[in-house]
């Protein structure tokens, strides 16, 4: 599949603010600085649709984004929302307002009826990270969909590259009986979008609306 358009459509503060439910879903989301904005322009080939920031914690509300608006139907190919959630983690910002995103994030997550499925972004170049874990947990027990999409792989060695999935499904796999759908990206040179836009394509044929 073959982004032909994307543009924005609106950021809302609270869920209840989204944009009517009618077209399959995909939200973005990960801890600061994993690389979201990068990876969602390489994912629609364009250069500033998603801001980048050298600011951790930029994204605050839930930015939502539609693909091939007006594309004419067939086999799976239709019109799809791209949601850029805020980021959890060290986000130079206060405790307060951290509690806020998430609890925001949250409450879109478990009421967004046409959510087809979470893209769980985790940076490559770190070992698996608790609040990663936790996250990915609470999506568990809230019967989420969600897919781990690894980012920044073309910063790794060959060392490296071979060892970080291993070492990450063996610590899943203390927690779950099988892994979700498993992306390997580089928003640098292009790795892994293919293989997603693929995954997109074919979870919209699902969609029922």
């Amino acid at each position: 599949m073959e982004v032909q358009s994307a543009e924005f459509i609106k950021s809302s503060a609270h869920p209840q603010e989204c944009p009517p439910d009618d077209r399959p879903e995909y939200a973005f989301i990960g801890r600061s600085n994993v690389g979201k904005s990068s990876l969602i322009n390489m994912l629609t080939n364009r250069k500033a649709l998603a801001k980048i920031s050298s600011t951790p914690g930029k994204t605050q509300l839930i930015n939502h984004f539609v693909i091939d608006d007006g594309v004419k139907e067939t086999s799976g190919r239709r019109s799809w929302y791209l949601v850029d959630l805020p980021g959890f983690g060290y986000a130079k910002v206060s405790r307060t307002s951290r509690v806020k995103w998430q609890r925001t994030s949250e409450q879109y997550l478990t009421a967004r009826t046409n959510l087809m499925c979470v893209m769980m972004l985790i940076d490559s170049r770190h070992p698996p990270q608790k609040v990663d874990l936790e996250f990915m947990g609470w999506m568990g027990e809230n019967s989420l969909p969600f897919a781990m999409v690894f980012t920044k792989v073309d910063k790794l060695n060959q060392t490296e590259r071979a060892d970080f999935l291993p070492l990450y499904e063996a610590e899943m796999l203390k927690r779950w009986h099988r892994l979700p759908p498993v992306y390997v990206t580089s928003s640098e040179k292009g790795e892994g979008r293919e293989e997603l836009l693929r995954f997109i394509e074919q979870t919209n044929g699902l969609f029922e609306g």
